[in-house]
């Protein structure tokens, strides 16, 4: 006879045993299928995501509701982020919702360290502006330690208004690229060559001796690309500009000069070479693709040509140009002639009186609409783009930043919707041009690093920079006259 024993338990508690049984065994198969796929993800060392990202890649790009994967200081991936969260994972996220994502500004012509110069003279020409005010004030006042607290100063205001990569012109380059370096900002800088005696060299073999040193010191850095920087043609000779040339060349370095910057400097070129500016400068052999010439002002159509056939980067500088009256470049013309064309800030000393490329996007359009009676000379677009890819090709560096893409250093920023002048939105590329402000950038990410993060600068401690900065306003106003 068969026995059957009957359980003591009440049937709804066997019931509810094997469902809590069941459901840990599911749960337990959750978690062990998450962690499969957490595996199956590719880690990443940051992911960018929840904003709109304005790629400035050739297609123009923008995608809303995207993200950015991130490896070491390399986008690895661009797109949507439901398909980036599919397929990296990163412990480092940096959250863009309510914003926008895009590529680092580039400022292509600036001379850091004059920050601590700023409005020590104003309302002058740009020659009694150098010769009267300038250069005596730079030889009593610069040194290493001036530089470099100079350059942490314009790194703060550059980070803050979203520059990412700066080309410069100045003295002691080797500590400007120190400081630089340590504030994690990207920069082509270049060390001054001069027709007289400059502060850091008094002659010229010390110049293109300590020029040497300085390429050769920052050769393969990540960040840093040194580079030779013979002021213009007006303050270096036939022979100093050809040897400059050809130490760079040597070097496989870049070279930056001023080139065309003013009327005065286009009339003497006339007068003493029978050329203009460029075309005396492609007569020596000095131009080519490793130039990046700032201001090109006072240029005609063969001049454009020129510049074109030998593939020169010119850096269009705004506010500089208006203050001191240089004139007004014909841009329209050169983006027409495929000139490789950049925008730039200039010092911050006179010619303009701070480092914020977002003040020059919205500068650059209406400058060239006033002149030319036509709202459509230059457009938001490509004033953008003249700030992004446009300047990186002006810098020959397209190949590495300038657009969000895989392949190239991760470069961007990450500007606030949230604000009155971010809303309502319906052209992206007017916002960012006619809207928005320095102070809508809340995070900067340099070569994969975050540098400032929810408007906090990370790199740099900001209150004792301010403090130098004060320190040297004092000891600069006893050393000129004309500051007091």
């Amino acid at each position: 006879m068969k026995t059957t024993v009957l359980s003591h338990e009440p049937l709804p508690y066997r019931v509810l045993a094997r469902a809590l049984t069941a459901g840990y065994l599911l749960a337990v198969g959750l978690l062990n299928g998450f962690a499969q796929m957490a595996e199956a993800r590719e880690r990443v060392d940051l992911i960018v995501a929840g904003g709109m990202v304005v790629t400035m890649d050739t297609a123009r790009h923008v995608i809303e509701r995207g993200a950015i994967a991130v490896r070491g200081d390399t986008v690895v991936a661009v797109g949507l982020r439901s398909i980036i969260d599919q397929r990296y994972t990163s412990e480092h996220r940096i959250d863009a919702s309510d914003g926008l994502i895009l590529p680092g500004l580039i400022n292509g012509h600036t001379h850091a360290p004059m920050t601590l110069f700023r409005g020590i003279a104003d309302d002058a020409s740009l020659q009694d502006w150098l010769q009267k005010y300038i250069f005596p004030a730079e030889a009593r006042n610069v040194t290493p330690d001036f530089v470099t607290w100079g350059t942490r100063l314009a790194c703060l205001e550059m980070i803050r208004s979203g520059v990412t990569t700066f080309a410069d012109m100045y003295y002691f380059e080797d500590d400007i690229a120190r400081a630089a370096k340590a504030c994690g900002m990207r920069g082509i800088l270049g060390e001054t060559i001069i027709g007289s005696p400059a502060p850091d060299n008094k002659t010229e073999e010390q110049a293109f001796r300590y020029t040497e040193r300085f390429v050769n010191h920052w050769r393969g850095d990540p960040l840093i690309d040194a580079a030779m920087a013979p002021h213009s043609i007006y303050t270096c000779s036939a022979t100093l500009l050809e040897r400059s040339a050809r130490l760079a060349r040597q070097h496989q370095v870049p070279i930056l000069i001023h080139l065309a910057e003013s009327q005065r400097e286009r009339n003497e070129s006339l007068a003493r070479h029978g050329l203009t500016p460029v075309a005396y400068l492609d007569k020596l052999g000095f131009l080519g693709p490793d130039v990046i010439a700032s201001h090109c002002i006072w240029v005609d159509a063969d001049d454009t040509a020129i510049l074109v056939r030998r593939q020169v980067g010119c850096v269009h500088n705004p506010s500089s140009n208006m203050q001191l009256a240089s004139g007004v470049a014909p841009v329209p013309l050169m983006l027409a002639s495929g000139v490789r064309l950049g925008l730039g800030t200039d010092g911050s000393a006179g010619g303009n009186h701070d480092l914020d490329l977002m003040e020059e996007l919205s500068l650059s359009t209406q400058l060239q609409k006033v002149t030319r009676d036509d709202p459509r000379a230059l457009n938001a677009e490509q004033a953008l783009e003249m700030a992004t890819i446009g300047g990186a090709s002006a810098l020959h560096m397209e190949r590495r930043i300038g657009s969000l893409e895989p392949g190239k250093k991760a470069d961007l920023i990450v500007l606030d919707l949230g604000n009155s002048d971010g809303i309502p939105m319906y052209n992206v590329y007017s916002q960012v041009v006619y809207s928005l402000r320095a102070r809508d950038i809340r995070t900067v990410v340099i070569g994969g690093r975050a540098v400032m993060e929810n408007r906090h600068i990370v790199t740099l401690d900001e209150g004792q920079v301010l403090e130098r900065a004060k320190d040297y306003t004092a000891a600069i106003r006893r050393s000129l006259p004309i500051a007091r």
